[in-house]
């Protein structure tokens, strides 16, 4: 097999070689910088190559040298608090070498070779093991890192120490074979597992109209498309801060550089609400700004996942959050198209839903050889052009995500945050919970909750009523039923994500205040039954006291005296 030959032509990221015989995604070195670049295409006795990096200045009959390995991640103890781009060199190493500005042909290791951590063994000498076992410990941040038997190494312990290591230091020996702290594995491939469990655990986020009207569980898949300021970004730092997910992935796919400034601003200063620390202490980070070259852009939520699904492996529960899936195909849909390839559906290349589903496809919670069970739940944000839902990347994703939440710019406009639309968002999963928010929650949970939602499409089929003949001409009924539903909106589903108290709502909170604005909706009809006035019943000050309630440090004390006390009102208001 050649490993080197030269460039035969160039066409922006794309570069085609001649004298290489390498396999389908292997590592190639381009050019006198050698930047590194991937093998998309070979053709006869030609190599298209798709480069990570600015191609300018290259030329036909420079050196190529194939390295004869696909694109790996390195996965160890260092990864936690860490910042990459695409093709996981660490962002602040980048920085010392070449200053404020990414240049060219700079290459830093995924993890520092240097550190030494501190190892302690749990399985010792002469012990069976099996591949993707835990065989020791490592403190790692605010979690303990779980050191596992590689990928196709199994068999008795020959040797096991303890003490500080470097990752590239042996820590033990397998079957004759040497274990280091550190795996490499390509970004493209899998890893793999025994068994992927049904999706019958919430991913519990204290968003309260994801939690209770569109619930996504671990292991799960969703999408969040909207047009530009409504909300994607805050509702996924949002997600990455309160779901009871022990790990955080995000990825900032060819997102704007402020909007990744940000994020890599406020990530390190958010407070981790389970332990107090930084949030960047459980968080990996990877940075790739729309500026930064097109193809390590199309790497990085490969890059992502696969550190998503080494934590997993360890039987955490991660949460990997894409930003924005739409910017990574439309690098896909540059690249295709210098390749020549036939386009599909407005230019994008007619694999993009296999690409897509690849991808979502990795999520999942599963059971490994060893018995452990880890997850990983993915929230893509999609950003159609215009905000318009019917777009190919949009269209795609719906066809493979279990959970859909809907941003829409009218309820930005009215200052209703967070923007999901609930007639046009859903959630698959929502039969497959049910038994457990039955157990852990209320045993009518479901019920309430199917209550509100016919509610709130009640309200839609009313208003259109109403824009032709006004509020005045309905009936009593029908005036009750719009207000109960405006309760619903602007107590329950707006939520203020800076607001300390309002930010995070457990189970618990959330169905007190489904089952108060239930009982609040029974009373009002026998009141009205009664010939109360809509009028009167809407003027009551329970409901002020209900909204007030939201922002106040003793909530939950205040929410169970509004509930005991609400009776005792409606009897005072039909003795009135």
């Amino acid at each position: 097999m050649s490993k080197e030959g030269k460039i035969y032509r160039v066409a922006g990221p794309v570069v085609t070689a001649i004298g290489i015989s390498p396999r389908m995604y292997d590592v190639v070195l381009v050019g006198k910088e050698q930047l590194m670049g991937e093998v998309i295409k070979i053709v006869g006795d030609k190599t298209v190559i798709q480069v990570y990096e600015d191609t300018s200045g290259i030329a036909p009959g420079e050196k190529v040298i194939s390295t004869g390995q696909p694109l790996v991640a390195e996965l160890g103890p260092g990864l936690l608090g860490s910042v990459y781009d695409g093709i996981q060199r660490p962002l602040p190493v980048l920085m010392s070498v070449m200053g404020d500005f990414i240049k060219r042909g700079v290459t830093a290791a995924g993890l520092d070779h240097k550190v030494k951590w501190a190892f302690t063994p749990i399985v010792k000498k002469g012990d069976k093991v099996v591949s993707g076992q835990i065989i020791g410990t490592v403190p790692e941040r605010s979690i303990i890192h779980k050191i596992m038997v590689p990928v196709g190494i199994s068999g008795t312990v020959d040797d096991i120490k303890q003490g500080e290591f470097t990752v590239d230091d042996t820590i033990a020996v397998i079957g004759g074979k040497t274990v280091q702290m550190m795996q490499k594995w390509p970004v493209r491939m899998g890893r793999p597992f025994t068994q992927k469990l049904a999706p019958d655990l919430p991913l519990v986020t204290g968003q309260r109209i994801l939690d209770t009207l569109f619930p996504i569980a671990k292991g799960g898949t969703a999408a969040i498309p909207g047009g530009f300021g409504t909300g994607k970004t805050v509702t996924q730092q949002q997600l990455a801060k309160w779901s009871d997910a022990e790990i955080v992935v995000y990825i900032g796919c060819g997102e704007r550089g402020n909007e990744m400034t940000e994020v890599l601003t406020t990530f390190p200063e958010l407070e981790d609400p389970k332990t107090g620390k930084p949030l960047m202490g459980r968080t990996v980070l990877i940075a790739n700004t729309s500026n930064m070259p097109v193809a390590a852009r199309e790497a990085s939520v490969y890059t992502g996942m696969t550190v998503a699904e080494y934590y997993r492996d360890m039987g955490y529960n991660v949460s990997l959050m894409a930003d924005s899936t739409s910017r990574w195909a439309e690098a896909m849909r540059e690249i295709s198209s210098r390749l020549e390839e036939m386009p599909g559906e407005e230019g994008y290349p007619a694999y993009l839903s296999a690409r897509l589903s690849e991808f979502y496809e990795r999520a999942g919670r599963i059971n490994l050889s060893n018995n452990t069970t880890g997850s990983v739940s993915v929230v893509g944000a999609v950003s159609p052009p215009g905000g318009d839902l019917s777009e190919p990347v949009t269209q795609n994703t719906l066809r493979i995500v279990r959970v859909f939440w809907a941003l829409d710019s009218k309820l930005r406009e009215r200052r209703h945050f967070p923007a999901i639309n609930w007639l046009t968002s859903y959630s698959l999963y929502t039969g497959a919970l049910d038994g457990w928010y039955r157990q852990n929650v209320a045993p009518d949970f479901p019920e309430v909750r199917d209550w509100a939602m016919q509610l709130l499409q009640k309200e839609a089929e009313l208003q259109e009523i109403v824009q032709l003949v006004g509020s005045d001409a309905l009936p009593e009924e029908q005036k009750l039923t719009l207000e109960v539903a405006r309760m619903i909106r602007e107590i329950f589903l707006q939520q203020n994500a800076y607001h300390p108290v309002d930010t995070y709502s457990p189970l618990s909170r959330q169905y007190m205040y489904m089952k108060i604005i239930k009982n609040f909706s029974d009373l009002a009809q026998k009141a009205v039954e009664s010939e109360v006035s809509v009028e009167a019943i809407t003027n009551m000050p329970v409901r002020v006291r209900l909204q007030k309630a939201k922002l106040d440090p003793k909530v939950d004390e205040e929410l169970e005296a509004i509930l005991t006390g609400l009776g005792k009102e409606f009897e005072a208001l039909g003795a009135k």
